[in-house]
């Protein structure tokens, strides 16, 4: 089965294509990294897997966005399926919400816990193991506005992960993130998919891009500019024509990284 399935998709913001006729198969294993420039359409294209934008309605030749083999999905259903990162997520969350209370608002796909959501032993359960398989168990009655970047961001993938969903859509999960901390990241991302977690991750960082990833979609101007496998996408000829300047792309211990020439 195939986890993504999009057909003749396009985005229309004020008369502007932001996404243009996209095609895109992801296979239900499959572990993705979306690159391109700022503006090229990845967070759009990532809105549009995870539920949150629906296309542009062709009548002559209409889209087709299946999920999991499904078109027609209910919201809290689908995010039963797919856990999302994001930086409208973490913006979204009052002062003194805590950590916990983020975490499990994931339940709810919600922003807090509030009076009209039970939380059973069993889910809060779950929140204290969650947590702490990412580290931040220590963490849960801090409120979220004393936590540092890499921290918050621990916070939002326990809160993804709460469902167990079998994917992860991932909207540049270590931008901020200093060189060490994004080398945690990136382990961390390779573990959680050794556990039979799929991810799609949107990056314009080459060294953002964790080992185990291997396919690369890459997206310039609403389009899908090339699909295919890491080694042969990553090449400072390629890149250079994605991001339409003259960019060397070096490779150590695995890792990808790219410079302007």
């Amino acid at each position: 089965m195939k986890s993504v399935e999009l057909r003749n998709v396009s985005v229309v913001k004020d008369g502007n294509r932001i996404l243009d006729s996209i095609d895109l198969d992801i296979g239900q294993s499959e572990n993705v990294a979306l690159i391109g420039g700022n503006g090229s359409g990845k967070t759009t294209l990532i809105k549009v897997i995870g539920g949150s934008l629906n296309p542009y309605y062709d009548e002559v030749n209409p889209p087709t966005v299946r999920i999991f083999g499904e078109s027609n999905w209910n919201v809290f259903d689908l995010r039963k399926m797919i856990g999302v990162v994001s930086m409208d997520i973490q913006s979204g969350f009052c002062k003194d919400t805590t950590v916990f209370e983020a975490i499990a608002s994931g339940y709810f796909g919600s922003m807090d816990i509030f009076r009209n959501m039970v939380l059973t032993e069993d889910m809060r359960e779950q929140v204290w193991r969650t947590a702490m398989t990412m580290g931040v168990e220590d963490l849960l009655g801090r409120q979220v506005e004393n936590l540092s970047l890499g921290e918050m961001r621990r916070t939002l993938i326990s809160r993804a992960l709460i469902m167990r969903p079998k994917a992860l859509l991932l909207d540049e999960p270590m931008t901020g993130l200093d060189i060490v901390m994004k080398s945690k990241f990136r382990g961390m991302f390779d573990i959680l998919m050794e556990n039979l977690v799929s991810m799609i991750m949107v990056t314009h960082e080459l060294e953002d891009i964790p080992q185990r990833i291997d396919r690369i979609v890459m997206v310039k101007d609403g389009r899908i500019f090339r699909d295919g496998c890491k080694k042969d996408l990553l090449t400072s000829d390629v890149v250079s024509d994605l991001y339409g300047k003259d960019i060397d792309v070096s490779l150590h211990n695995g890792i990808y990284s790219m410079k302007l020439i």
